[in-house]
């Protein structure tokens, strides 16, 4: 955990509770540890000024989907704000395709308010930047991954538009926006 977030208790628990439970697996993108993901989510929403409780769930925010803790576990651990804002951006693993998940996902998020949204900014950031990880493999980028993503940047500029977050997510899709305009996935 980066010095700076010391002073925040939440984000510091958050930070030890994430790695152990995330111990153990890798992002698909580079084989590197996965609990990378969610500390450069919590990161971008340190830098970005949230508060304590938000960087926590953003630190937080794929324990529900990426091991076997329940929302319920976590409001109990680190109280309802955190917990509201975990659930918020976790899939619904019971709605079965991709295309249908993910809307459902991102109409969750436009519901449940700021925080949700901006958690849900950093965290899309984030797994473009992983793409660019996928881009040097010879594993080809999926279109429907990076459409997704489009669908998030628009939601994301219809709902907190002046939010720095947007901006630079924003600013990291669109050199693969241009590449997929010119052929360059499928």
């Amino acid at each position: 955990m980066p010095n700076s977030m010391r002073g925040l208790p939440k984000t510091h628990a958050a930070f030890e509770y994430a790695e152990q439970l995330h111990s153990g697996q890798t992002r698909r993108a580079d084989g590197a540890p996965f609990v990378l993901h969610p500390l450069e989510v919590a990161s971008l929403l340190h830098a970005d000024g949230a508060p304590d409780h938000l960087i926590a769930a953003g630190a937080l925010h794929d324990v529900i989907e990426k091991t076997s803790v329940t929302a319920a576990q976590l409001r109990k651990r680190f109280g309802a704000r955190v917990a509201l804002v975990v659930e918020a951006v976790s899939e619904d693993a019971s709605i079965s395709g991709y295309a249908a998940r993910k809307a459902a996902l991102r109409d969750q998020v436009a519901r449940a308010g700021p925080e949700a949204l901006r958690l849900f900014a950093a965290d899309k950031i984030s797994k473009v930047r992983e793409l660019r990880l996928e881009g040097a493999s010879p594993r080809v980028l999926r279109s429907r991954r990076l459409a997704h993503y489009q669908r998030c940047l628009a939601l994301l500029q219809e709902h907190i538009p002046r939010s720095p977050l947007v901006a630079k997510l924003s600013e990291e899709l669109e050199p693969h926006l241009a590449v997929a305009a010119q052929g360059g996935y499928r």
